[in-house]
C-alpha cells in the first residue's frame, strides 16, 4: 500500500470512529510505529486530524474554518469520482455549463475534455486548469477574475460582475455542508455570494455533495435545499439524510462507489 493510500485509509477510520490509537493502526496496516506517526503528522499538517497522546482524533472545524484545496482533495476520493462520473453524463455537446469551486467539481472537470462545443464558466482555478490540460479548439473556458480563497475559488466584486450577465444551462455546485435547517453552506462569505450569482445564472442547479457534507454547517448559506433541481451524493449518506434531502430537492441521485 502506498503512503497516500494508507493515509486515506487512516483518515477514513478516524472519520468513522472519531479517533484511533497508534498501536491499533500499527497492527491494522502492518507497518512500524514511526511510519504511522509520520502518516498522522502529514494528516495533521493538512488540517484533517488533531494529534493527541498515543493517537489522533478528527479535526473539528468551526463554521468559518476553510480547509485548503489540497487538504480537501484527499478526502472521499472514490466517492467524488463516482459523483463526478454521474454528473458528467448530464453534459451534452453545445451546452453552456458552470462549475463552482470544489474538489468534486474539479473531478468533474477532468471528465469534460471530450465534450465538443462546450462552454464552461467557472470561478475555480483547478477546474479551469483541468480543462486547459486537455484543450479542445471547440471548447470555451470562461474563468472569472477575483480574489483567491484557500479553496482556490475566485471571489469578490470582480467575479460577481463577470457572472452577472451570463446564462448557462446547468450549474454544478460544490458545497461545504448541507442540512435541512441551514441549506447548502460554505465557510467563506465571499464565496457564498459568488455561488449565489452562479445559481442566478443557471437554468438548472445540480449539487454535488458526498455523504460527509450531511449535517456539516458553514457560516454562510448559499441556498436552501429546495433550490436544487438535482443532488448527487454517494451511498454513504445515512437513511435519515436521504429521507430529509429527498423531501426537499427536486431529485436525489445516490451513486454506488466501486
Amino acid at each position: 500500500m502506498l503512503a497516500q493510500q494508507r493515509q486515506n485509509a487512516i483518515l477514513e477510520l478516524i472519520r468513522q470512529r472519531g479517533g484511533v490509537r497508534v498501536s491499533h493502526l500499527v497492527a491494522r496496516f502492518g507497518v512500524s510505529d514511526m511510519t504511522i506517526r509520520r502518516d498522522l503528522e502529514v494528516l495533521a499538517e493538512r488540517g484533517l486530524v488533531d494529534k493527541v497522546h498515543g493517537g489522533a482524533t478528527l479535526a473539528g472545524p468551526g463554521s468559518a474554518e476553510e480547509p485548503g484545496f489540497a487538504a480537501k482533495s484527499i478526502r472521499q476520493q472514490d466517492e467524488k469520482r463516482a459523483i463526478a462520473g454521474r454528473a458528467a453524463r448530464m453534459v451534452e455537446p453545445g451546452m453552456a455549463v458552470a462549475l463552482s469551486a470544489g474538489t468534486t467539481t474539479a473531478a468533474l472537470a477532468t471528465l469534460l475534455g471530450d465534450v465538443p462545443g462546450l462552454t464552461v464558466v467557472t470561478n475555480s482555478i483547478p477546474v479551469a486548469d483541468a480543462l486547459y490540460q486537455n484543450p479542445r479548439v471547440d471548447q470555451t473556458v470562461v474563468l472569472t477574475g477575483g480574489m483567491r480563497t484557500p479553496s482556490d475559488a475566485l471571489t469578490g466584486p470582480v467575479a460577481e460582475a463577470a457572472i452577472r450577465t451570463l446564462n448557462v444551462d446547468l450549474l454544478f455546485l460544490g458545497v461545504h455542508g448541507m442540512s435541512p435547517r441551514t441549506g447548502f453552506t460554505t465557510p467563506n462569505l465571499l464565496e457564498a455570494a459568488v455561488n449565489r450569482r452562479l445559481i442566478g445564472a443557471a437554468r438548472h442547479l445540480v449539487v454535488l455533495a458526498d455523504h460527509t457534507k450531511w449535517e456539516t454547517i458553514g457560516i454562510a448559506t448559499i441556498a436552501p435545499l429546495a433550490e436544487a433541481d438535482l443532488l448527487i451524493t454517494d451511498a454513504g449518506l445515512p437513511a435519515d439524510g436521504r429521507q430529509q434531502i429527498g423531501e426537499q430537492v427536486g431529485e436525489l441521485v445516490v451513486v454506488e462507489v466501486d
